[in-house]
């Protein structure tokens, strides 16, 4: 992906259309981010007008997960996090299983989360 920066909004509009947003219409925040979002090759139209993610849309919201668990599982060994991202930073060597229960963040781990931190605007 390019360096494609969405807002927070852009992400909740994504969230929204994976539960079942059935057109641009339905959500103000939808309505809002549709074209840009369309644009960027994250949803698209069907012939009836309703709204699927792509799978580039899919993947964005997988890579975020996987950060906001990276986030988590630095603060809170313990945090819940859902199985295809366990799996998926399991198998990337960032996070690993500790003996008490819950995963802990790996050396590499922190490096990523450090490098993607370091490139996200500061507030």
């Amino acid at each position: 992906m390019k360096n494609e920066k969405l807002t927070t909004d852009e992400y909740n509009a994504l969230e929204f259309i994976r539960g079942g947003a059935r057109s641009d219409r339905v959500n103000a925040c939808v309505g809002r981010n549709a074209k840009r979002l369309a644009g960027l090759k994250m949803i698209q139209y069907g012939r009836n007008g309703s709204l699927a993610l792509t799978d580039k849309g899919q993947e964005v919201l997988f890579l975020r997960s996987c950060i906001e668990a990276l986030q988590s599982l630095s603060q809170d060994p313990a945090a819940p996090v859902a199985g295809d991202v366990v799996q998926f930073l399991s198998r990337k060597s960032h996070i690993a299983p500790r003996a008490e229960g819950g995963f802990e963040v790996t050396a590499k781990g922190q490096e990523s989360l450090a490098d993607i931190l370091a490139q996200q605007p500061r507030k």
